[in-house]
């Protein structure tokens, strides 16, 4: 007998006992399914994840101060002005790795407030930005122009504002919004700015919030210099983000710039500069997500081993109620080989069949979840590919023992059996 009458064969099995046969799969299509369901959400949020973090620069490196390891008596002191990272140790840098550099942002904050007029308003951070912030941070300008060098080196009171803002104050018309003050009050101090320029406001996971759209409260940007000496701050910075060049490896140029700049701290006994890059981040958490799937998918296995044991024992029934029809085939010429193929065939066709329903509601599933972070991601070819092979390989473990069991019967005594 080829292995197409043992197909043909099997089926007319699963069709004669419908009940028996979906009992039988119930537990290989719920395995199946949680498999495929965490495979497919642990994708599509990995790929969330890989986007948000990208669309803030994925070639981007965050340099900051830390303690020294060795610094262990004085973990309570504050920075001083003499361990802040200088603009000349800025300019060094960008000059040593002009080439590798596409841009340097830097920042200040200045306090948070509220812009008003009359009954309107808008809740806002104020933050001292630098002519090369917004672009490094990939924030896209609605209207108007960014910051150019006179701004920073006169101080100007001129400020790049949030299209949610031009919602609140100017009824979300942005050509009225240009070249109108903007009051801030921030605690007892009001300030007032002359609006140059409307950005894109983009919710990502570093400002997520639950205020309602008229509360969200949204960066105002201001010169760097400008928010300095609004919050009296000493010149220089703790941290600073470098945008590294399509072509750079900003992993390993993350290193170079920490050996650079740690020159000028060799003599520092309490602070050192460290660097991370967002590559580095992006390649850490990706993995990390990847454990948890695959964690999970080893926990929803275990339905498997279950089901597993359920097409053992309904296949273990099979055999003993057709026992008859074995010593039959043996009295007919059929040998071991035949009787042991005919059943493993069976058992395989019914995880198959198990597995592939599991397959679409695993798929649904899977979908419906990265649906909620608005990724609807379809199972990959590669977690469809664990399924199949899983499912054969259930029943081909399985489904051996029964099949031998009725391989080894003897014909005589098959024959006798009521």
């Amino acid at each position: 007998m080829n292995v197409t009458e043992n197909i043909r064969m099997a089926w007319e099995g699963l069709k004669a006992n419908k009940m028996r046969a979906l009992l039988t799969m119930l537990g290989i299509i719920i395995g199946i399914a949680s498999v495929i369901g965490i495979l497919t959400i642990g994708s599509g949020l990995s790929s969330s994840v890989s986007g948000a973090m990208g669309s803030l620069g994925v070639s981007n490196i965050t340099v900051s101060l830390q303690r020294k390891s060795s610094d262990l008596g004085r973990r309570l002191g504050t920075i001083g002005e003499e361990d802040l990272i200088t603009n000349e140790m800025i300019e060094a840098l960008s000059l040593r790795y002009e080439d590798a550099i596409a841009g340097i942002s830097l920042s200040q904050n200045a306090g948070a407030g509220q812009a008003k007029d009359g009954h309107k308003y808008a809740n806002v951070s104020v933050m001292g930005i630098n002519i090369e912030y917004l672009s490094v941070n990939g924030t896209n300008m609605l209207k108007g122009r960014n910051f150019l060098a006179r701004d920073l080196d006169r101080n100007r009171n001129v400020a790049i504002v949030s299209d949610r803002l031009v919602n609140n104050m100017f009824g979300g018309d942005i050509n009225k919004a240009l070249g109108e003050e903007v009051v801030v009050y921030m605690g007892k101090e009001i300030l007032v700015f002359v609006i140059i320029g409307v950005y894109e406001y983009e919710m990502s996971i570093y400002n997520m919030s639950n205020a309602s759209e008229k509360d969200l409260s949204t960066s105002l940007f201001i010169p760097v210099t400008t928010a300095k000496k609004i919050a009296g701050a000493f010149d220089g910075y703790t941290s600073f983000t470098v945008s590294a060049e399509n072509a750079v490896d900003s992993i390993a140029f993350s290193q170079q710039i920490a050996a650079f700049l740690n020159r000028y701290y060799a003599n520092n006994e309490n602070f050192e500069v460290q660097t991370m890059s967002m590559e580095s981040m992006l390649n850490e958490l990706n993995t990390m997500l990847s454990a948890v799937s695959i964690g999970l998918s080893v926990i929803a296995g275990i339905s498997l081993l279950v089901g597993g044991i359920g097409v053992m024992n309904i296949m273990l029934v099979s055999v003993t109620e057709r026992t008859r029809e074995i010593g039959t085939r043996k009295a007919l010429g059929a040998t071991n080989g035949n009787i042991r193929i005919q059943f493993v065939v069976e058992s395989m066709i019914v995880c198959l069949i198990g597995g592939f329903i599991g397959m679409i509601l695993g798929g649904i599933l899977g979908y419906v979840g990265t649906s909620l972070i608005d990724v609807g991601t379809m199972p990959t070819l590669s977690s469809i590919s664990i399924a199949v092979g899983f499912s054969l390989g259930i029943g081909l473990f399985f489904g051996y023992y029964p099949a031998n069991k009725a391989a080894k019967l003897d014909p005589i005594e098959a024959l006798r059996y009521e």
